[in-house]
């Protein structure tokens, strides 16, 4: 299966240079880490405006504001078109990348997975396929070239048992089966009672499981559902305004970031120098 992917800012708080780094960052993740695992591939490209995207690609746009409190990205559809948001921030490539993810194994936002319940008593469910919610904290990431991106599940994450030597996410964060860690969560349906369900954990110490009853799906994604309710009462204040600034990935980044800015710079003005020099000297024959 093979997807094409738009990456677009619509912020002036990004040069294109940088969204073509991360778009090329995501292109490996694609294509080294994702698509192995998961058989399915893309291409990753950015434009510099929403009417430069030809027909077909999904288009993933960074904003100042998405419109969705307390979300840090969100991946919806319209007339069977994926797309997603990007709210912009120091860790907005990290953003871009589990929404593409997830876009990427679901594309409507109704894929499920049938597997054991987290609560014993429920037996089989159907487990939501969103694969980069239950370790989608800043503390599982990982840097291509630099530039943070997402860790994601694996398709043995819904093993009924643990399994000797299988990896459950990309990074190895993920030690069992159907577990989320730490600002992460994960949702399904018991379709003995049709309720969904929830299992969070943003605060605290341990996880907790919330029944989130009984869901209209019919005229919207389950996904679009789940995310509003998710967002709703999420205490995450670091998914809108970044992650710190001692953080060792972001801090790394923005070097990487500056770096490339003042390479950038000098090769454009030597290039320009250079070009300048042969129009000065170039005989009217050459010209």
């Amino acid at each position: 299966m093979f997807n094409y992917v738009a990456l677009v800012s619509q912020t002036t708080n990004l040069p294109n240079w940088q969204v073509q780094m991360v778009a090329a960052a995501l292109q490996i993740q694609i294509s080294r880490d994702f698509t192995p695992i998961w058989g399915i591939d893309a291409t990753v490209s950015a434009f510099d405006m929403l009417d430069d995207v030809p027909a077909g690609y999904w288009p993933i746009l960074i904003k100042d504001n998405i419109g969705f409190p307390g979300a840090a990205g969100i991946h919806l559809d319209q007339n069977k078109q994926p797309f997603g948001l990007v709210q912009y921030s120091n860790r907005w490539s990290l953003t871009a990348s589990h929404e593409i993810l997830e876009i990427l194994v679901d594309p409507m936002g109704n894929r499920t997975i049938s597997a054991p319940s987290i609560k014993s008593e429920q037996g089989y469910v159907q487990y939501l396929m969103e694969v980069c919610d239950p370790s989608e904290a800043e503390s599982f990431t990982y840097q291509i070239n630099g530039v943070i991106v997402s860790d994601f599940y694996t398709p043995d994450f819904f093993l009924p048992r643990p399994s000797g030597n299988v990896r459950y996410s990309f990074t190895g964060a993920i030690e069992a089966p159907r577990t989320i860690l730490k600002g992460g969560y994960i949702s399904w349906r018991d379709p003995s009672t049709n309720h969904w369900w929830q299992q969070t954990w943003f605060t605290g110490d341990a996880p907790t499981i919330v029944d989130l009853g009984v869901q209209d799906t019919a005229s919207e994604s389950a996904r679009t559902v789940i995310d509003r309710i998710t967002t709703k009462g999420r205490d995450n204040p670091t998914s809108l305004v970044g992650l710190p600034q001692n953080d060792k990935l972001l801090q790394d980044q923005a070097k990487l970031f500056g770096a490339v800015n003042q390479a950038n710079k000098i090769n454009a003005a030597t290039l320009n120098e250079q070009v300048e020099q042969i129009r000065k000297t170039a005989t009217p024959q050459q010209a």
